[in-house]
């Protein structure tokens, strides 16, 4: 392939709403303890909106760090990509509304749904207009606000998810720059849709009392079914780009994975054979933010001095769709 330019990451931002809900919390408003979730999933405590907040009003907030971290303007932003399975609405989209509350003029602003891979399918589609010279500054976000489409009759399902939003500015790298995305590789199984998925809200189910009654405008997940795909899915994305550039997983500096599941992470990590301590996790304290899940694991990590200038980094994800892919990067 024919690159004018190389891409990196040149700043990044995380934003989590101010309401904080514990495992404690949870026992009082639904069927389950805390003991029961630590075990299944290694969650205690995820961010709810506000009354008054929706999902662009994150991504906003996470907006505004990235630029910061990257040194850049609003009026640097040439694409803004948005990636969300619980957008403010249906139409417009995300982006144009976070274009908006920025202030940023006369450039490109769409969606991405690709569930919980959506920051990453959004990042490739950053890099490749970076890359053939359309842009040079794309500000990329993943956000969700799942709290909206949970049902709590169902404990299963409820307690697994929290709301947030991380923000990435990709931008042209110079000749003297050492960080680049290095390679990435992106994927799709149709056939596995519905095991998790908004049954209603969509042209195939609109709204009615009766998909509101039978809660089919929540999420509908077969966990058992995706927890196996999520591991080998998301362990052969990996494999593709180590061996396609010749590396093997001695050469990654960190692993930052789909917040999903400690169970699946733990999995994931001992099937690529990495070192535990070379693994991102920060699942405890924001549950399953979906597509904000690997931008905020990633920006917490910048902040606290892991992950610095230099360093490899492997990301990977799995989400409805069903999607998975990985990105390898140098920081």
């Amino acid at each position: 392939m024919n690159m004018q330019y190389t891409a990196k990451i040149a700043g990044t931002g995380m934003y989590a709403p101010k309401r904080i809900v514990n495992n404690f919390d949870l026992e009082k408003m639904v069927d389950t303890s805390d003991e029961w979730i630590r075990t299944r999933t290694g969650m205690f405590e995820r961010h709810f909106v506000a009354d008054d907040e929706a999902a662009s009003d994150l991504a906003t907030h996470a907006a505004h760090k990235a630029l910061e971290a990257a040194k850049l303007r609003v009026r640097d932003i040439d694409l803004i990509i948005v990636g969300s399975v619980t957008s403010d609405h249906a139409f417009p989209s995300t982006a144009c509304i976070v274009q908006k509350n920025l202030g940023a003029k006369s450039c490109m602003a769409f969606d991405v749904s690709a569930g919980c891979s959506g920051f990453l399918y959004a990042s490739d589609i950053a890099r490749q207009f970076i890359e053939n010279g359309s842009v040079e500054h794309a500000l990329v976000i993943g956000v969700e606000v799942l709290s909206r489409f949970t049902n709590w009759e169902d404990r299963g399902t409820c307690v697994l998810f929290g709301d947030g939003s991380g923000a990435a500015m990709i931008s042209r790298a110079k000749s003297t720059d050492i960080g680049r995305i290095i390679d990435t590789h992106m994927e799709a199984d149709g056939t596995y849709g519905n095991l998790l998925i908004q049954p209603a809200g969509g042209s195939r189910l609109p709204a009615t009392d009766e998909t509101v009654r039978e809660h089919k405008h929540t999420v509908h997940m077969e966990g058992n079914r995706i927890f196996k795909l999520a591991v080998k899915s998301m362990y052969n994305q990996c494999e593709t780009v180590l061996k396609r550039n010749n590396w093997d997983v001695k050469s990654i500096d960190w692993l930052i994975s789909h917040q999903a599941n400690l169970r699946i992470i733990e999995s994931l990590g001992n099937k690529l054979k990495i070192d535990p301590k070379k693994v991102i996790i920060n699942i405890e304290k924001y549950a399953n933010t979906s597509a904000a899940s690997i931008p905020i694991a990633l920006d917490e990590a910048v902040r606290a001095g892991k992950i610095r200038r230099g360093d490899v980094v492997l990301m990977t994800a799995f989400g409805a769709g069903l999607t998975s892919g990985a990105m390898l990067i140098r920081f």
